[in-house]
């Protein structure tokens, strides 16, 4: 079996897919993408392609190192993005040419079900008591949401005030019906991270993600010895060389490797299999579309430590389209009590609906993130 043909697709609200096409007439799917640069990634999967045209597909891990190490400069968002959509497609046709779910190859699975999460409100934490509301109407029992907006390197204590007013607000109309994760998404600096965190432990967030930017590994590491609140991050990590800092600092108590940013699910396997010999949990980052979703689910069926997943239905980004427009059988991601279950069929379990993709390709996007400015004018984290 040789790969003859290597498509993407450029899909509303802000994905990408790829198709990988076989001389066999099996072919598979993934979702290579970094937020606001999918032209630029689908430019690498187009270089990739060079190598990849004419290869036996099943030899997954041969191409996973021959597109890393074949590169002099490796590492980083847009290659290991584009690393990450074929790798799932490949095993996505592995998984049909065994007639088997890629979790089967991979040594079967632990689990039968996975906790999921929905995000409420967005970009800005406003309306989170009316979206939480609906989270719980809609199944769900965990929640993860923004806390601050723009927060300077050292800042008032109004903005910290805000900030615990709105979990505050959250937990008086929920009360413990909600596990609630807290996102400060980067947008938080080390001197006020440590405020904030403290101000907020009265509320018992799930988790707190991003306490700081995952450039500043060494504070994060400082934070979480000061807190009992689980510290989580991970989604801007590109392999298990970045994770191995994470690691060796204790930076965090929960890793989430982003199956379309992080080599896939060769990667992100590995990096989970690191993350157990530490005692660390793990929880896939996954805002994203259906077939991440879905390679995230065969990596969480085969994993001990992973013990919730993320998911875009309902996220504020899917305006045009939701999580679910693109599959034949949008019933794989059923939710119910709060989990879902592990897909079954063959490959990642789920079939797209090529027509729709083809389609809303004629669409496609330039979704850009917003860019925030401080009171001063300079630039803030988004």
């Amino acid at each position: 079996m040789k790969i003859t043909k290597i498509t993407t697709y450029i899909v509303p609200p802000r994905w990408l897919f790829l198709k990988i096409e076989t001389d066999e007439g099996i072919f598979g799917w993934g979702e290579p993408v970094i937020e606001g640069r999918a032209h630029t990634v689908a430019a690498a999967v187009d270089e990739l392609s060079d190598y990849l045209i004419g290869q036996d597909p099943l030899q997954i891990e041969k191409h996973w190192q021959a597109m890393y190490r074949g590169a002099f400069y490796r590492g980083g968002p847009i290659l290991m993005s584009a690393i990450a959509g074929v790798d799932q497609a490949l095993w996505d046709i592995k998984g049909k040419y065994h007639d088997a779910p890629v979790h089967q190859l991979l040594g079967g699975q632990v689990r039968d079900r996975i906790r999921v999460y929905a995000w409420v409100g967005g970009d800005r934490p406003d309306a989170i008591v009316a979206s939480a509301k609906a989270a719980i109407a809609g199944g769900f029992k965990a929640t993860k949401m923004n806390i601050t907006e723009e927060m300077q390197i050292v800042d008032t204590m109004a903005t910290v005030d805000q900030a615990v007013e709105r979990m505050a607000s959250l937990r008086e109309a929920v009360g413990n019906k909600l596990d609630i994760a807290v996102d400060f998404h980067g947008r938080v600096h080390a001197p006020m991270a440590r405020v904030l965190i403290k101000a907020l432990e009265p509320y018992s967030p799930f988790f707190i993600e991003e306490p700081v930017l995952s450039e500043h590994l060494e504070a994060m590491a400082e934070l979480r010895k000061n807190t009992h609140i689980p510290i989580a991050t991970g989604e801007r990590l590109f392999s298990r060389y970045d994770y191995k800092r994470v690691f060796t600092l204790g930076a965090a108590d929960i890793v989430q490797p982003d199956l379309s940013h992080a080599g896939g699910i060769t990667e992100c396997k590995k990096i989970a299999d690191m993350a157990e010999a530490w005692d660390i949990g793990l929880a896939p980052h996954c805002p994203l579309g259906p077939i991440a979703l879905a390679a995230c689910l065969q990596v969480d069926a085969v994993c001990q430590n992973a013990f919730i997943q993320e998911q875009s239905q309902g996220i504020h980004y899917n305006q045009s389209n939701d999580l679910t427009d693109y599959l034949v059988d949008p019933s794989v991601f059923h939710y119910k009590d709060g989990y879902v279950d592990i897909p079954q069929k063959p490959g990642l379990g789920i079939e797209i609906n090529e027509e729709v993709v083809i389609e809303r390709a004629k669409i496609g996007h330039r979704w850009r993130n917003p860019l925030w400015k401080h009171a001063d004018g300079s630039i803030a984290e988004w």
